[in-house]
């Protein structure tokens, strides 16, 4: 056949149906070839928000600086800095500077017009690098046709000048002006950045990862790569009670039940009744709850590395190593005085079991965690959208490590009666997580993907976690704090070697000579001289302290990172005082970048994952063009609109 297969000429058959003539294949192979000259699109990398939600909308708002980079490069020769912040603080929240401003503001109207005129500036600069498809795409259907006539109006001509100040004026006159702002504000934010990529840790510490969650629900074009604290919540939210309890004893030990009991409506009476019954002698009923929680929490945690020897976890079985008499424990040979010994509901006999109260508790709370509506929204997201890795335009993006060996090779995971490493077993993990969350029926199977949540979230040599151990037991129980220390895995000192980094890549399928791995989960400890950038400039590491627990350490509030037509940014932050002066002060979060790796010369289209599609689009396109060139296909005639 002169066209190949039948299953080829019944796919063109289907695509002329879209392109019914030549004059249509022809158009949408020159819009889809001007596509693919176009610069690539920005991409925003976030790690590590740990329910942070003010300092998190202000970077999204901001774009990690990148908004006050273009308000300055418009008007730093014209505009006062005072006013280009104020101009900054009005695209980060428009509704809310309004009303500040209305305040104070004597000539609203005199506002308005200056106002309207340079956002539309500030948003035809965001639109410069796109089509005029994909713009309008973005705008809202109130003010499609309005910013899109604004923005490709031509100054010089007076007509059109005219024309363009009547707009404005009529948009005024008609009560209209700050839905106008409040749009033309939302266009510019979706413009600057074209897709987001949060690198894990959305829950815990913070006050509202359901905030957050939110907020990433409604953006155009986002993906999740799962932290260690996302697999817990997604685990609790699957029906493992050892993730359940792990979730509340951090909610207890950071006095954040708040968030768990007010955002998701979680109801934790059981667990307060029942902590009050058996410590009773603590007076504060935080304390009582963590005590209580914690307790269930190692038991649940030693049932699962009984059932999984696999796991290599037996050093964490500490219950069944206290000595009753004298309230030591052993842990590596070594016997350490506990430094609170109120173990009421644990037997020597057999540690691991739970009391019938005990799982009284937990069933309630099971039964609250899987049957929360707002929560499994939540979750469902994070498997729609999310994954434990992704590739993206030549990046390798994750949260925690590729286990490595000593030796830096990968390490090798047995799985049944296979041996996994690297890619396959981030797969088989990712795929086994999603079969869990999405198993009705609680067999054994869906027992042991539960157990396989909770392990991802702290067993050694989880790729999610990167820790030999998670000391919980030993920050809660003993006073020698080197006892606390949670080695790290192989892979964090193998990865200051550059041929290790181009391995792990190369496992992944990435060879090009400007592939990166991205990564957080482990803070960059600037004040000790750290530096987020390893492996020879391969590995970019951006967890630098979002999360406000960690930023006595860090020295800094966090790195995000961009990568637009013109290469990679590393941009480090510093503290967000808050929404607040943000608002009334026009306070901004402080940004620095650096300039990482410029391309030799600006990435188009054509050189992204969209890019490689498109031109697959286009060999469709042009087989369908000459199969009606030579009639073995017919023009259609064209579907009336």
């Amino acid at each position: 056949m002169l066209f190949g297969k039948v299953d080829e000429l019944k796919y063109l058959e289907s695509l002329s149906k879209e392109y019914p003539t030549i004059q249509a294949v022809s158009t949408e192979i020159i819009n889809l070839n001007a596509i693919l000259n176009l610069p690539k699109g920005t991409e925003h990398f976030i790690s590590d928000i740990h329910g942070e939600d003010e300092a998190f909308c202000h970077i999204l708002n901001n774009a990690s600086g990148v908004i006050r980079e273009k308000v300055n490069r418009l008007f730093e020769k014209t505009v006062s800095s005072s006013m280009r912040t104020e101009l900054c603080t009005l695209i980060y929240y428009p509704e809310r500077k309004i009303e500040e401003v209305k305040k104070k503001e004597t000539d609203m109207e005199e506002w308005y017009k200056i106002n309207l005129y340079r956002l539309i500036e500030v948003c035809r600069l965001c639109a410069s690098k796109y089509t005029r498809s994909k713009v309008r795409k973005a705008l809202p259907s109130d003010f499609e046709y309005i910013i899109d006539e604004l923005l490709h109006t031509d100054y010089s001509e007076k007509d059109k000048q005219s024309y363009y100040e009547n707009i404005i004026s009529t948009i005024i006159h008609l009560g209209r002006a700050d839905a106008f702002l409040i749009a033309l504000s939302n266009v510019i934010k979706r413009l600057v950045v074209d897709r987001l990529h949060i690198v894990g840790d959305i829950f815990d510490r913070g006050p509202h990862a359901d905030v957050i969650l939110e907020r990433l629900m409604s953006h155009h074009a986002v993906d999740v790569q799962w932290g260690n604290h996302d697999i817990l919540w997604m685990g609790a939210a699957a029906g493992s009670e050892a993730c359940i309890a792990n979730v509340l004893n951090i909610s207890t030990k950071h006095d954040n039940i708040d968030f768990v009991e007010n955002a998701y409506g979680i109801n934790l009476r059981p667990l307060a009744m029942f902590s009050g019954e058996i410590y009773a002698e603590e007076p504060d009923l935080l304390k009582r709850m963590h005590k209580a929680i914690a307790v269930i929490q190692f038991k649940l945690e030693g049932q699962i590395i009984h059932r999984h020897p696999e796991y290599e976890m037996e050093d964490r079985l500490l219950l069944e190593k206290i000595d009753f008499d004298k309230r030591t424990v052993n842990i590596c040979g070594k016997n350490y005085p506990l430094k609170d010994f109120n173990f009421p509901t644990v037997s020597p006999n057999d540690p691991y079991k739970l009391t019938s109260e005990e799982s009284k508790v937990m069933d309630r709370l099971r039964i609250s965690f899987t049957q929360n509506e707002k929560l499994q929204r939540h979750v469902r997201f994070l498997f729609s959208q999310g994954s434990i890795y992704k590739i993206f335009n030549g990046n390798l993006i994750f949260h925690g490590c590729v286990p490595l060996t000593p030796k830096g090779e990968l390490y090798k995971y047995q799985i049944g009666n296979a041996t996994l490493k690297g890619k396959e077993f981030f797969d088989y993990a990712d795929s086994f997580v999603r079969k869990t969350y999405y198993s009705s029926e609680m067999t054994s199977e869906k027992q042991e993907g539960l157990d396989f949540l909770w392990y991802l979230w702290c067993g050694k040599n989880s790729p999610l976690f990167g820790r030999e151990k998670i000391a919980t037991f030993e920050r809660m129980y003993l006073n020698d704090e080197k006892t606390w220390e949670e080695k790290k895995n192989n892979y964090y000192e193998q990865t200051e070697k550059k041929e290790v980094c181009e391995m792990i890549l190369k496992e992944f399928g990435l060879q090009d000579a400007y592939s990166h791995i991205i990564n957080g989960h482990i803070p960059v400890l600037t004040t000790q001289g750290e530096e987020p950038v390893k492996g020879g400039g391969k590995l970019i590491m951006i967890d630098g302290g979002f999360c406000r627990a960690y930023q006595g350490k860090t020295g800094i509030a966090g790195y995000t990172l961009f990568y637009n037509s013109y290469g990679i940014r590393l941009v480090s932050h510093e503290p967000f005082s808050g929404l607040s002066d943000a608002i009334k002060f026009n306070k901004d979060i402080l940004s620095t970048f650096v300039v990482f790796d410029t391309a030799a010369q600006r990435i188009t289209v054509k050189q992204t994952d969209v890019g490689r599609e498109l031109r697959t689009n286009i060999e469709d396109l042009t087989k369908l063009l000459n199969a009606y060139r030579i009639g073995v296909i017919k023009e259609k005639k064209p579907k009336k609109t």
